[in-house]
């Protein structure tokens, strides 16, 4: 099977059924923008509710460059990594000063904004604009690999302009951005990671990865480096009806609020003098529970504890809230049993 004959059948194969997903009935360059920054490291699944909402609230380009950044990320509040947030915001202020408020129909121009690369680049022009573009995400990517059989480790600036290659000498003319639909949702539902459904796919006849035996094992991943564990001990510090919060520093969820927490420490005493050089008095009250997040490269295992301070003293960067300030403020995933229990003892 030549390119043409691949590009029709898989074309035939996402016209004849696919998922039905909002972000495929558009081709407004704006909504297709906000969508693949939201399938960033997120399910489709997941998306479907935060795009509706978030474009309800920030339905055009100048909205989101307008927003003030606290709203914002509580928009973004349970889709995680907030840096995409932040970078959409950023690029929707280069577009509203540099761009007249509209997405350039370039893809040159497109990869310049903040928060976009070659994928996002590309599948922004053929889905919005038409741009025979090709749009290689991890899902084509296997796709890529699998059909012509492509066994170098993935990830080297060399294999990956030889995947783009072949992946945009398939883009059709006439219909691109159907196309980068398509070998999205291919690799997504058919050529999947594990127990890919070969016999059902439309060029498994010509797939040289599934003639070979080896579709299953492609593509070839660099070996992932081991996740650090972190020992944390989450503070909750309590004062009449309010709890205290502090805007976090550290590069990894920088500038969200978070509870004081401790670094490999759990000792009562030893938590109170941490406060303590916050400018916080306290008293130990009881440890309430365990929690755990798994960042990429990071796992949190957090004893989240309670203290009664004796004021509300001022902190650094930080704030004492009641329940529904807490409730209303953007805080990460990764606090969000925590946060929970501190709502329930202040309730």
């Amino acid at each position: 099977m030549n390119g043409k004959s691949f590009t029709q059948s898989v074309l035939a194969w996402y016209d004849s059924g696919h998922r039905d997903l909002p972000w495929r009935h558009t081709t407004d360059a704006y909504r297709i923008w906000v969508s693949e920054i939201m399938l960033q490291q997120t399910r489709a699944e997941t998306v479907v509710s935060y795009y509706e909402r978030f474009l309800a609230k920030y339905p055009t380009v100048r909205a989101l460059a307008d927003a003030p950044e606290e709203e914002l990320l509580k928009s973004w509040e349970g889709l995680g990594y907030y840096s995409r947030a932040r970078s959409l915001q950023k690029a929707a202020r280069v577009i509203v000063g540099d761009h007249g408020g509209k997405l350039p129909a370039d893809v040159d121009r497109l990869r310049a904004l903040p928060g976009i690369g070659d994928y996002t680049a590309g599948a922004i022009a053929s889905i919005a604009f038409g741009i025979p573009a090709a749009a290689v995400d991890g899902n084509v990517e296997r796709v890529i690999c699998r059909y012509y059989a492509i066994e170098d480790t993935v990830g080297t600036p060399a294999v990956r302009r030889m995947i783009t290659e072949k992946a945009q000498a398939l883009v059709p003319m006439d219909r691109p951005g159907a196309f980068a639909n398509a070998m999205m949702e291919m690799g997504a539902t058919m050529c999947t990671p594990r127990n890919p459904a070969c016999l059902l796919c439309p060029v498994r006849e010509s797939c040289q990865g599934f003639v070979k035996g080896i579709a299953q094992e492609l593509p070839h991943k660099p070996q992932k480096k081991a996740q650090r564990v972190e020992n944390r001990a989450v503070l909750l510090v309590f004062v009449r009806d309010r709890v205290l919060i502090t805007r976090r520093k550290e590069k990894l969820l920088g500038g969200l609020f978070v509870f004081p927490d401790v670094l490999e420490e759990s000792d009562p005493a030893k938590l109170c003098s941490a406060l303590e050089r916050l400018g916080v008095r306290a008293a130990y009250d009881e440890k309430i529970g365990h929690a755990k997040h798994v960042f990429t490269h990071l796992i949190w295992e957090m004893d989240v504890h309670a203290l009664v301070a004796d004021e509300e003293t001022c902190v650094p960067d930080g704030q004492w809230v009641t329940r529904e300030e807490l409730e209303s403020l953007p805080l990460p995933t990764a606090v969000k049993a925590a946060r929970r229990w501190a709502m329930e003892r202040l309730g």
